[in-house]
Order: structure tokens, then C-alpha cells, then sequence
């Protein structure tokens, strides 16, 4: 037999907030947050082709 004293057990580590539903949700607000602002300069570039289409000699 061994002298083996019983290990104390391991603390649970601290989240951080990984994985929580208040993480999630900023993260998807920040998701929404980009593709409306890539939608909007997509939106522009192709407005700014057709004006400049428009005013183009022909």
C-alpha cells in the first residue's frame, strides 16, 4: 500500500464569460452592427456606379 493522502480538489476556474447568454448576445450585436454598416457601403458604392453611369458622356 501506498501513504497516498487524498488530493484536495481543484478549484473551478473563473469564466471570463465565455459561453454565457450576455456574451453571446454582444456578440451577435456586434454581427449585426458590421453587416449593416458592409451593407450600407455596399449600398453607397453601387448608388455612386450608377451616378457616375448617369453622368457619363455618351
Amino acid at each position: 500500500m501506498t501513504d497516498e493522502t487524498p488530493a484536495e480538489p481543484r478549484p473551478v476556474p473563473v469564466s471570463n464569460g465565455a459561453g454565457t447568454e450576455e456574451y453571446k448576445e454582444r456578440g451577435v450585436a456586434l454581427r449585426v452592427f458590421i453587416y449593416v454598416v458592409a451593407a450600407h457601403a455596399l449600398g453607397a458604392f453601387i448608388w455612386l456606379l450608377f451616378e457616375l453611369g448617369a453622368s457619363a458622356q455618351k
